[in-house]
């Protein structure tokens, strides 16, 4: 092993083993009664791995029966004033990270300081699982788990139709899409309130999805009645990052047709901001800027389901008709396509675009008409998710953006 790299892996464990025995020096208390683990401790458990792993198997599976034993006298010496296993536990992967720092002591460093940073977090996580979190919230943080843990591994990465456009794994993600972001949408209604944490939330998941935002949105109006107007306007303003998307996409792909569209663009954004502020200022008149209560919840999986049936649905329309028309029919494709992901439309008309296989004033047409599309999709996720209450306001909203859109389209080509 080169010199310098014994001698990080040395520091690694040093610096590591410090970093936490202080952390546990602040927790072990004063007197006779303290606990046995402190900074001195962890530092010399931490070299003690490293010194091991360089001495060889031998030396390391010693020195890790050591710090197990020593570890199980200081419970058994402090079990009856403080049951708990944390100083034990910490104390054996200081070991074990000293003796990972040996061959990897960038990764040791980070998981030291990691450690370091679930010790110190002992006050908030105990408040927050105790007090914070309600049985409704863990069941449904355990639901998000096994859908990212364990569905979604086991689902086969493949389309399953004769189109080729059911991909379980994709459509999976996006159940896992509109949970995560209705969870956000969740922790920010409780920690900054009904106008601030949904707007937040709103606009941050419309650059992840804006249909999956809006059924998101949905949800939390029809959950939290009194949050309804904040999230109307959480759900117009994700459509603002729909149109930045949209602009990145083609500064990428094809400059020119960006000029063409940039009008029509920056109209739709304005009008989809001016929107969500006209919402936002109503909602503070009707809506109390309150946390969520207990009686609400993350997020429902049933709408989450029913988000991803009506993609499915959106995208085998869109491949039968692609089918039907063939390549020629470049316009109503891209319509189909918009109706399942606007982006992926934009990716294609900007890509045909600058290779010249479609003149550029189709192409543009072509990205209109998949922003229209897409909304339609939009109008029936909020109604489905919402219902009338949520979704006439939202309908009404998009139908503005989109005309703004086609009128800027109209005027300026």
């Amino acid at each position: 092993m080169p010199e310098s790299a014994l001698l990080y892996g040395l520091l690694a464990a040093l610096g590591g083993g410090l970093l936490v025995g202080i952390e546990r020096e602040r927790s072990k208390g004063t007197g006779p009664g303290r606990d046995a683990i402190g900074a001195r401790t962890c530092v010399l458990a931490a070299l003690a791995g490293t010194v091991g792993a360089l001495l060889g198997s031998a030396a390391l599976v010693l020195g890790g029966a050591a710090t197990a034993l020593f570890a199980g006298v200081a419970y058994f010496d402090s079990r009856t004033r403080d049951p708990g296993l944390t100083s034990e536990v910490a104390l054996v992967l200081v070991y074990l990270l000293g003796a990972l720092a040996a061959t990897r002591a960038q990764l040791a460093a980070g998981l030291y300081v990691l450690t370091a940073i679930v010790l110190a977090s002992k006050p908030w996580l105990h408040r927050f699982t105790r007090q914070s979190l309600t049985d409704v919230e863990l069941d449904d943080l355990l639901v998000l788990a096994a859908s990212v843990l364990i569905v979604l591994p086991l689902l086969p990465d493949r389309a399953i139709d004769p189109f080729g456009v059911l991909n379980p794994r994709t459509l999976w993600l996006l159940v896992v899409l509109v949970m995560a972001i209705n969870a956000a949408g969740y922790v920010a209604l409780r920690t900054l309130g009904a106008r601030r944490g949904l707007l937040l939330a709103g606009f941050l998941g419309g650059f992840v999805s804006s249909t999956a935002t809006i059924g998101s949105m949905g949800q939390r109006a029809a959950s939290t009645p009194q949050a309804r107007g904040s999230a109307i306007a959480a759900a117009l303003l994700s459509n603002v990052p729909t149109v930045v998307q949209i602009a990145l996409i083609l500064a990428a792909s094809s400059r020119p047709l960006l000029y063409a569209l940039a009008p029509s663009l920056a109209c739709a954004g304005l009008v989809a901001a001016g929107l969500a502020a006209v919402s936002v200022a109503r909602a503070r008149a009707i809506d109390g800027d309150t946390p969520a209560t207990a009686a609400s919840r993350p997020f429902d999986l049933r709408h989450a389901l029913l988000f991803a049936a009506l993609v499915a649905t959106a995208l085998l329309l869109s491949a039968a008709l692609h089918a039907w028309i063939g390549d020629r029919g470049a316009l109503l494709a891209a319509s189909a396509a918009g109706l399942a992901d606007v982006h992926a439309a934009t990716v294609s008309l900007g890509q045909l675009a600058a290779t010249a296989t479609l003149p550029l004033p189709q192409a543009a047409l072509g990205v209109a008409l998949a922003f229209i599309a897409n909304s339609l999709v939009k109008c029936v996720v909020a109604l489905a998710a919402g219902g009338t209450s949520f979704a006439r306001p939202l309908v009404g909203g998009v139908l503005a953006i989109d005309t703004a859109l086609l009128l800027a389209y109209a005027l300026l080509r």
